[in-house]
């Protein structure tokens, strides 16, 4: 940070007075203090913890009137990065973000350095947009170079490989790993690890994939539902980190030739994010998957996770019964226990009892009985819900329907006067009726047992809306799919709006409508922060009970259920793109054909 002038400290100094950051007593404390011990003011109010460095940033930047940002949880394009070597840009505290009116974002620890910023736009070869931000949110960005975390990582690792070497041992002999249980949680293989978890924690990421190849490790992140290559490691880097995450996972360091699964537990950011691991032998060794499961971010609202309109009405009406199941369905990754988890929020109260069963427990609840299933010592989720059914449970909650015992299990208890949740793995919330068909379960058991299914695709949110008008191909889209739905005129916008869960909507017919596409920013790369849902959901209705009775195909109830007036994946994608909160390009890559 640079020295700040006496006039410009003095307004810094009222401003955080002013703005309640820091109390007029306390402030005056810390000057007497950092005077005694010739500390800097602004130092020494962070030293004490009376603010911290960010709300400290925005404050100067305020008062300097130099534009501010926050880079803390800011995910940089990898593009962008190649613009300003890493060197250069540890050495000048400056960072790429991004481009803003012909002119390359550049945030800087000291924006007021004009040698600095007219030396940096003669390296890049480009006028800049200069924003300052806080050491932190500089180094967030800068262990985001490729360079700088595969070279930590990679001079960890291979310390600690040559520490295991020794003479006349075949290096490729993983169960050799010397003393490999002795590594302790600031070895380097540790460090390295945690370099890669922090990164993936702090950058939003669901997934980790360690990936061995022939001749390197490369190693990926979901972020935001799309996977990102973030950096590749020597082959010889691959048994110390594998046998680091079994040891963590407390599994088998020395068996190699079966999958395996774990979990264990990180703290960032003053927040513990649960992993789940995954590891499978591969051709060129051993994959890894790692979950990631950040429970300080999720909300378990069924508005928040983009439920609306007629689904929401459905799905509310569904679990006011007493009995009986209510399904999700849809891929790994796409939402379906947070979908349960808010099911269960919705109608928790203290006169029901709430029983689950789940591998693992993702998110703990207060007031609901969790259960782990664990099938090392038999209890399987079969034999979990036979326990569970005889604890007097108004609610049950089954993780997944896996097998036909399952399956039969699960449909008893809702017959039996109990209101059951569970999730299938299916491409629609229509093959749900079919896929219980083939889990041998009889035609009039799921008639009469099933209330609502629920379908689910997760898709980016944008983080700021950039209007523009749809071209031809994008307008006989929107009409061909979801014209039917949209108002005829104007006096019926208000009634189908509500219908379907919008403030406004478009009359149908238009020639070109109002669509969105995110603005890309230093905290949303892309144009793109977070995801939302997309849902289908029916009510089973006669119509679709007498279907099941003919053991019906999934495409025949699909066309049933939008009789009845179901909204598919695809549809609620394109009316959350007209409302601004999903780009058409984002629906078309996640429910492309859905609609029938």
């Amino acid at each position: 940070m640079s020295v700040l002038s006496a006039s410009i400290q003095k307004q810094v100094e009222d401003q955080l007075v002013k703005g309640q950051l820091v109390a007029a007593d306390k402030l005056a404390a810390a000057k007497q203090k950092a005077t005694s011990s010739n500390t800097p003011l602004f130092l020494q109010l962070v030293n004490d913890k009376l603010i911290d460095n960010e709300h400290l940033t925005k404050t100067i930047a305020l008062v300097t009137k130099v534009p501010y940002v926050n880079l803390n949880n800011t995910i940089v394009d990898q593009k962008t990065l190649e613009l300003l070597s890493h060197d250069i840009a540890e050495r000048y505290m400056a960072v790429p973000l991004g481009e803003m009116q012909n002119r390359l974002v550049v945030a800087m620890l000291d924006a007021d350095n004009v040698q600095a910023v007219d030396f940096l736009s003669n390296k890049i070869g480009r006028p800049l947009k200069v924003y300052t931000a806080s050491e932190e949110g500089i180094r967030n960005v800068l262990l985001q170079y490729p360079s700088s975390l595969s070279k930590g990582v990679t001079e960890s690792l291979e310390h600690q490989a040559e520490q295991n070497d020794q003479p006349g041992e075949d290096p490729k002999d993983t169960s050799k790993v010397k003393n490999i249980k002795t590594i302790v949680q600031d070895s380097p293989i540790s460090k390295a690890l945690s370099t890669i978890l922090e990164y993936a924690a702090k950058n939003r990421a669901s997934d980790i994939h360690i990936e061995p190849l022939e001749k390197e490790l490369k190693i990926r992140a979901r972020i935001d539902g799309v996977l990102r290559e973030i950096m590749k490691l020597p082959k010889t880097t691959e048994p110390p980190l594998v046998s680091r995450i079994k040891i963590l996972s407390n599994l088998k360091i020395d068996e190699h030739r079966i999958p395996q699964d774990g979990q264990f537990t990180i703290h960032v950011d003053d927040k513990d994010i649960d992993l789940r691991i995954a590891i499978s032998p591969v051709v060129w060794g051993e994959q890894v998957v790692i979950r990631l499961l950040d429970k300080s971010g999720t909300s378990f609202k069924l508005e928040d996770m983009g439920y609306t309109g007629r689904a929401l009405r459905t799905i509310r009406d569904g679990v006011k019964n007493p009995n009986g199941m209510v399904l999700t369905s849809g891929p790994t990754g796409s939402g379906k226990s947070t979908s349960l988890y808010a099911l269960i929020q919705e109608i928790k109260n203290e006169s029901i009892n709430i029983v689950t069963l789940e591998d693992p427990v993702e998110y703990k609840m207060d007031g609901i009985n969790q259960i782990q299933v664990n099938a090392d010592v038999g209890l399987t989720f079969a034999a979990g819900l036979r326990s569970i059914l005889r604890q007097d449970p108004n609610v049950v909650m089954v993780g997944e329907i896996r097998d036909p015992e399952t399956a039969n299990l699960a449909v008893q208890a809702a017959l039996t006067g109990h209101l059951v949740f569970s999730t299938l793995h299916t491409n629609s919330a229509a093959g749900i009726l079919p896929r219980l068909l083939d889990m041998d379960i009889e035609p009039f058991l799921i008639a009469s047992t099933v209330r609502v299914v629920i379908g689910q695709r997760l898709v980016r949110k944008i983080a700021v809306p950039e209007p523009y008008q749809s071209d031809k191909i994008e307008t006989a889209a929107i009409n061909k799919y979801i014209g039917h739905l949209l108002p005829e005129k104007e006096s019926d916008i208000a009634a189908v709006a509500e219908d379907l869960g919008y403030k406004t909507l478009p009359l149908r017919g238009q020639t070109a409508y109002t669509l969105y596409k995110g603005k890309d920013a230093p905290d949303a790369p892309g144009g793109y922060k977070g995801r939302i849902g997309l849902y289908e959901v029916f009510e089973v209705k006669e119509n679709i009970q007498d279907l099941i009775m003919k053991r019906a195909t999934a495409g025949e109830i699909q066309k049933a259920a939008q009789t009845n007036g179901m909204i598919t994946m695809q549809q609620d994608g394109y009316l959350k793109a007209l409302a601004g909160k999903t780009s058409l390009a984002e629906v078309n890559r996640v429910a492309a054909d859905d609609v029938a």
